[in-house]
């Protein structure tokens, strides 16, 4: 079973932060990933990464569906946004999301999105399939004319909620493209030993993660260690069934790594020190399923 490759996550970093940050991801071609958002560091996230990316052209995922009151403004200037949807400071509309792909293209310096999120559809007004089927059908004709290779969903409990399910939104996109060639290829959602539910799931084939596994999709796994918390939380007997050789944070970070059906886990992180870390821990062998089982199990009952 393999471990997941690192990505960066970019949600809880520092404006200054955040070049050197990118500058450790990118070192690992062969896994290097960056995930962010137009919203990020209070809208700033994407121009600052740009002059990064130009140099490094590192896989990136951004996402759709939140406003800062700039992007607000802007979106109904060009008529891309009703003050409606304004209100409500989320959007997943056909016009708002072309809209919002062509500002990150240009944020971003790019010319062709890797990967754009729905972010948090959860949030959207009413029905989120709704949403979803209006963002689908913007995502699938960027995908049809060259700019952007594919799309997900990312979530923080939707899945959890029962708010959205992997077969409906195989169904949405398929609907959306016309075909079951459509360009959905991903999902991101919370995986950790707190955030367990989709979690445990996985561990008998079952949830979210392994039903987009079927399908051959990504799986990106955030906040392993649920902002931080994690290492605080966890005891050292925990760590010891995970990997005894390991710090808590690292071990805590292989096993949302090891989690099967997962292929990319994200972490917001500066420090040179516990990035380093970090990959360390993640070029381990996954940790076994049935000790995985054990912890979560000890967790549940504590």
């Amino acid at each position: 079973m393999a471990t997941a490759a690192l990505g960066l996550g970019t949600y809880r970093l520092q404006p200054a932060a955040l070049i050197d940050a990118a500058a450790r991801a990118a070192a690992d071609p062969a896994t290097a990933w960056i995930d962010t958002a137009p919203n990020y560091l209070g809208g700033r996230a994407q121009e600052l990464l740009a002059s990064f990316l130009v140099r490094h052209p590192v896989p990136t995922s951004t996402k759709v569906g939140f406003l800062t009151a700039q992007t607000a403004k802007d979106a109904v200037l060009d008529g891309a946004i009703t003050g409606e949807e304004v209100a409500r400071r989320h959007c997943l509309s056909t016009p708002y999301v072309h809209w919002q792909c062509a500002r990150n293209r240009t944020e971003l310096g790019r010319d062709r999105l890797d990967l754009v999120f729905t972010h948090n559809p959860e949030h959207a007004d009413g029905d989120p399939y709704e949403a979803l089927h209006d963002a689908f059908i913007a995502l699938e004709e960027e995908a049809a004319a060259g700019i952007l290779t594919g799309y997900g969903v990312a979530t923080w409990d939707g899945f959890e909620t029962g708010a959205l399910n992997v077969p409906a939104l195989h169904q949405l996109a398929t609907s959306a493209a016309g075909s079951e060639q459509h360009h959905l290829s991903a999902i991101q959602l919370p995986v950790s030993l707190v955030t367990a539910t989709a979690f445990s799931q996985a561990l008998d084939g079952e949830g979210p993660i392994a039903q987009a596994a079927e399908r051959g999709w990504q799986v990106f796994a955030s906040a392993p260690l649920f902002g931080g918390e994690l290492p605080h939380l966890a005891t050292r007997e925990l760590t010891e069934l995970l990997n005894p050789d390991l710090s808590t944070a690292q071990a805590c970070l292989l096993a949302a790594a090891s989690c099967p059906g997962v292929t990319r886990t994200l972490l917001s992180v500066s420090s040179p020190a516990h990035w380093a870390e970090a990959r360390e821990a993640l070029c381990l062998p996954a940790i076994p399923v049935p000790i995985l089982r054990k912890v979560l199990d000890v967790l549940a009952a504590g």
